[in-house]
């Protein structure tokens, strides 16, 4: 099975090796037919404390790292 990956920005870098990404997606009203944007925040692992708020990254399933850490850092996109 492949691991899944994911496009999101980074809205924190407080922890010690772990930044957490907010990944957006769109998905249509049923009812209405309009795009609605609904997202969800990602603990990732980041070995050298490298991205900071605001950078885009992309993240990859992965073994349980910690209690929240699921995903890895695997690319960083300007």
């Amino acid at each position: 099975m492949p691991k899944r990956v994911l496009q999101g920005v980074v809205v924190s870098d407080k922890g010690e090796k772990t930044v957490v990404v907010k990944v957006e997606r769109r998905i249509m009203d049923p009812v209405y037919k309009k795009f609605i944007r609904r997202s969800k925040r990602y603990h990732a692992h980041d070995e050298g404390n490298a991205h900071k708020v605001g950078d885009m990254v992309w993240i990859e399933e992965t073994r349980p790292l910690s209690k929240l850490k699921r995903w890895i850092i695997i690319e960083n996109q300007a």
